[in-house]
């Protein structure tokens, strides 16, 4: 009987302290979703000659950011054809990814410097296998320039700034 009720009570111990590691982890999970959705408001801000747009309809949002001319935008298919004005890069962004979060966070610091002719357009890795497939896309924080019919022109990775993804743009 002894050892019986010392096996419930390790029993019981185990338990316990499975439920409060998890309860742990469950507060800390919802904190970090609720600062998430503190931080992702429908937002509008004005600078000098730079506007952002971001709405939270989405999962990353619809973020646009434009300057007189060139802009850094949230992929959607219908975008491809602004190639027919200008040139368009797809930047294959993963949000896990720490070179995909420097480059963007490069080019939305110097928005003003995206050439009036450039269109930059933040396409989700995880989201576009159809795109990854069209394009050989193997690794995310990939750059594609297509034309307006969404045929490649180049490809290349790496890109580390928004003056290195601009100067190797045909």
């Amino acid at each position: 009987m002894y050892n019986f009720q010392k096996g419930n009570t390790v029993v019981i111990g185990l338990v316990a302290i499975v439920l409060i590691v998890l309860g742990i982890f469950m507060f800390r999970g919802s904190e970090s979703e609720e600062m998430m959705d503190n931080g992702v408001n429908d937002e509008i801000t004005r600078g000098d000659d730079t506007a952002t747009v971001q709405d939270d309809s989405s999962a990353e949002g619809d973020l646009m950011m434009i300057n007189n001319g060139g802009s850094y935008e949230v992929y959607a298919p219908e975008k491809i054809a602004m190639a027919a004005q200008g040139d368009v890069v797809l930047f294959f962004h993963a949000t896990w990814c720490p070179t995909c979060r420097a480059l963007n966070a490069d080019i939305e610091s110097n928005i003003s410097n995206i050439p009036a002719n450039l269109t930059i357009l933040k396409t989700d890795y995880d989201t576009y296998s159809d795109l990854k497939r069209k394009y050989g896309v193997t690794v995310q924080h990939t750059m594609v320039q297509v034309d307006s019919e969404g045929n490649l022109i180049q490809k290349w990775s790496g890109s580390p700034t928004l003056a290195d993804l601009v100067s190797r743009v045909q």
